[in-house]
């Protein structure tokens, strides 16, 4: 692996484990304790955690019932735009319309956190963590086929 691969790598791993952590070991400072801030409280506010830990256990309505939907709505943009961000700054100049698959993950998770309440799969309520993480696949995917199409149709 490239030592470039690997500081992407990097900052797509440490992202995931929390917003803002690539770019304070990217030296930026402001924008990553930024995003910390905002992380911790959307979190707090949506009791997002509180619904990880419930989400765990097995305990998927007591997890809807504690999610402050209206706070955590923010929370699939915030992440991914973080990821983006740390993605960017590892990567230098990427190919055109990385960006895409980011921004359709937030989308998508957003939906799936929309849909959260009410969608069953396999029978069971998947809730406000598991739901909306399935959604990251479809998101991903999406991002890709719709970045590989602008860029046929941008190389003509």
């Amino acid at each position: 692996m490239t030592k470039d691969k690997e500081k992407v790598l990097e900052n797509i791993l440490w992202s995931i484990a929390l917003p803002g952590f690539p770019q304070l070991l990217n030296g930026k400072y402001l924008k990553g304790f930024g995003f910390i801030a905002l992380e911790i409280i959307i979190n707090v506010q949506a009791k997002f955690n509180l619904a990880i830990l419930l989400s765990f256990h097995g305990e998927i309505q007591q997890a809807l019932d504690v999610t402050n939907f209206q706070w955590l709505m923010f929370y699939p943009c915030l992440y991914f735009y973080a990821m983006w961000d740390a993605f960017k700054a590892a990567a230098g100049k990427s190919s055109p319309f990385m960006y895409l698959p980011f921004v359709f993950s937030a989308y998508s998770v957003t939906v799936g956190l929309i849909l959260s309440p009410k969608v069953m799969l396999f029978g069971k309520l998947w809730g406000p963590v598991w739901l909306p993480m399935s959604f990251v696949i479809p998101g991903v995917i999406v991002g890709f086929i719709v970045k590989m199409i602008l860029q046929y149709f941008t190389r003509k």
